[in-house]
């Protein structure tokens, strides 16, 4: 049975000169985890917090992000690859200041325009509320937000008024030689921009009084200024979308780049160091500690000095003040079902990796409480187009294995049952011929629905049978998991007492032998059977002081004699009860392949009410039954599977838990 990787803690001692490019191996390899996160402890080395470079490609890096998002092109974590960059050169800065900067000048130009645009609709939506107001031109001013000033100007300083005013006015030419113009301020600026009018030799045009509203060239001015205005804002919006189109590559590139080079510079500032040299710790698997010697050793050209120690080896492991991290060596296929065991817990250093097991229950026991030929190939379907990455979601894509093969195994069931997108006679023909190479020809292979035929009821109470039958398996190979994991960290005391140790197992194995000698042999129970019961029962329920002794705890009665009664009297009730419900819950199994079964049929009772399956309406309940059924159900059947792993499997073996490999690697963060 496969252990979890054995791991070797490494220290390198690494010249200040060296210290980036070994990060940055260490980054890419991906295989080494810090004995303290990076960020968690101060280094102890001075100067080296405060270099220029840090905060220059920190500001870098935080700048092209903000690019990225604002121009819509931001980096996906799947676009994000560190193992074809490198940390950034001083052309890369070159790079990054030259588009940084040509992209903030732009934005500076769109906000300009921004403004312009919006200052030029204000003043023609001001106008035009009072364009047709009843009142001498010369009052509007007291009766708006909008102070307007018409007048003449030489032509030549037409621009320069423009300039002058900026964005505190809108200035609008009223003829072909600009040199009668409108100025529309709001009400707060109007002093200084009649200020600014006087210096430039603005001479205000006398309206009659007797005027009324707001003349109708003006009101074309300010809708021309509005125009040209809009025209210019959509200009620049093009001129953005094109920048962000012509440099999404490079700005992806140097934000890939600024960020390997802001984590290794987060990292070299946690490390222990003098003014010259620093120290790095970390745990490595032992497969890959010559590949780090040598590599390392060309990187630095030999300017490096590297230790490995055991576990046996590290000072805070011995103490228990440290775990060895955890690392499970897998393939593809199993590595899937990894979460499902650390979302649980991590496996201790140096115990069984129960990984392999939990892959092939979750596979067995999903596609035994999902028979459906057609609904387990969708499931097959979907899992075969997620690892091609047709189908892309997110960090799911990683579980298509597990799709793929809950898809065999759903439809392998259904093939037995005869069930096909709730279709109970398209198999027919194929059960026929296989049952026929046995015997008497008849569909289904195995009939999960009730019915008088005597022959359904007992297959029914087959499949009840072999879920228990299933259930003992995954519980026998969960007291065998903890009894061995247990020998081999010599901890005898709970290798051989208590409810998970061998006499409960005994205990457990002793009484499905007894039963299946009395259901199947018809046996009767001997006196054997009771002292053989009992002993183990003993052992199992009331292990305190035996416990005690072997690991050479005293007392061995803890807290005396009646205490030590009563506790035991309790775990025997939790013995006898546990190993009951341990065994009677995969009953769930077949009770759910069942219920598949039964929802099969409800599909396709309904669909035959509405015409059958030649009918739209029939079709209709066909296609939105079995969806149903696959995303409902199948979310419902993976909850208890994983249910009947975590309380039947895991409960036996893991009693506490290790530390996950987490190694240190490039992230897009």
């Amino acid at each position: 049975m496969a252990r979890t990787a054995q791991m070797r803690l490494m220290e390198l001692m690494v010249l200040k000169q060296d210290i980036a490019p070994v990060i940055e191996y260490i980054g890419k390899k991906e295989s080494f985890q810090f004995q303290s996160k990076p960020g968690e402890e101060a280094g102890s080395g001075t100067g080296k917090a405060s270099s220029k470079d840090f905060d220059v490609d920190a500001n870098f890096y935080s700048s092209l992000r903000n690019a990225s998002v604002n121009l819509n092109i931001p980096l996906s974590d799947e676009e994000f690859s560190a193992m074809e960059i490198a940390a950034p050169t001083a052309q890369d800065r070159e790079d990054a200041t030259r588009i940084i900067k040509t992209y903030n000048d732009l934005e500076a130009e769109l906000e300009a325009v921004a403004a312009e645009l919006t200052k030029a609709t204000d003043a023609y939506k001001e106008a035009l509320a009072f364009a047709n107001l009843k009142v001498s031109f010369s009052e509007i001013d007291n009766l708006s937000f909008l102070a307007l000033r018409v007048g003449k100007i030489d032509a030549a300083g037409f621009d320069e008024v423009k300039a002058q005013l900026g964005v505190k006015a809108v200035v609008v030419a009223l003829g072909d030689d600009k040199s009668h113009i409108l100025v529309a301020a709001s009400k707060k600026s109007s002093a200084e921009v009649d200020l600014v009018l006087q210096k430039l030799g603005f001479v205000a045009l006398e309206i009659p009084e007797n005027f009324e509203g707001v003349p109708q060239d003006v009101l074309d001015g300010l809708a021309g200024q509005k125009n040209k205005a809009a025209q210019k804002y959509e200009e620049m919006e093009q001129t953005r979308a094109n920048f962000a189109e012509t440099h999404k590559s490079a700005i992806h590139h140097l934000i890939k780049v600024f960020a390997i080079g802001v984590q290794i510079s987060d990292v070299e500032r946690t490390l222990e160091s003098t003014e010259l040299v620093y120290r790095i710790t970390g745990w490595v698997p032992l497969t890959e500690t010559e590949t780090y010697m040598k590599e390392l050793d060309s990187i630095t050209q030999g300017r490096i000095a590297i230790r490995v120690y055991s576990p046996l080896e590290v000072p805070s492991v011995m103490s228990g003040k440290e775990q060895v991290p955890v690392k499970l060596n897998h393939g593809r296929f199993v590595k899937s079902f990894e979460r499902m065991i650390f979302s649980y817990g991590s496996p201790l250093y140096g115990t069984i990796d129960p990984t392999p097991f939990v892959a092939i229950f979750f596979t067995l026991l999903f596609g035994i409480m999902f028979g459906d030929l057609g609904q387990g190939l969708v499931f097959l379907l979907v899992g075969i187009l997620m690892g091609a990455k047709v189908i892309k979601v997110g960090g799911w894509n990683k579980f298509a294995p597990i799709f793929i093969a809950i898809g065999i195994t759903s439809s392998l069931m259904g093939f037995l049952t005869g069930e096909f997108f709730s279709n109970e006679t398209l198999l027919e023909p194929a059960a026929e011929w296989v049952t026929g190479l046995f015997g008497t020809p008849h569909a289904p292979i195995l009939k999960m629905m009730p019915s008088s035929d005597p022959s359904s009821i007992i297959a029914m109470f087959g499949v009840f049978g072999v879920a228990v039958g299933i259930g003992f398996i995954i519980n026998t190979i969960g007291l065998i998991l903890n009894i061995i994991n247990n020998i081999s960290r010599r901890r005898f005391d709970h290798a051989f007492f208590g409810k998970n140790g061998l006499a409960g197992a005994i205990f457990f194995w002793y009484v499905i032998v007894m039963v299946v000698r009395l259901v199947v042999f018809h046996h009767s129970i001997a006196v054997y059977d009771w002292i053989v019961i009992g002993v183990s029962l003993f052992f199992a329920a009331f292990a305190a002081p035996f416990e005690n002794l072997i690991a050479g705890r005293r007392p061995l009665l803890e807290n005396g004699f009646g205490t030590y009664l009563i506790s035991g009297v309790v775990e025997l009730i939790e013995v006898i009860s546990g190993y009951l419900s341990n065994t009677v819950s995969f009953v769930r199994v077949g009770a759910f392949a069942l219920s598949h079964a039964v929802l099969d049929f409800l599909i396709l009772t309904l669909t035959n009410m509405v015409g059958g399956e030649a009918s739209v309406a029939g079709i209709a309940i066909l296609i939105v039954g079995n969806a149903i059924i696959i995303v409902l159900e199948g979310m419902i059947v993976a909850i208890q599977v994983i249910r009947l792993q975590y309380y039947e499997f895991f409960s036996k073996f893991f009693n506490e838990t290790g530390r996950e490999f987490k190694p240190f690697k490039f992230e897009n963060k």
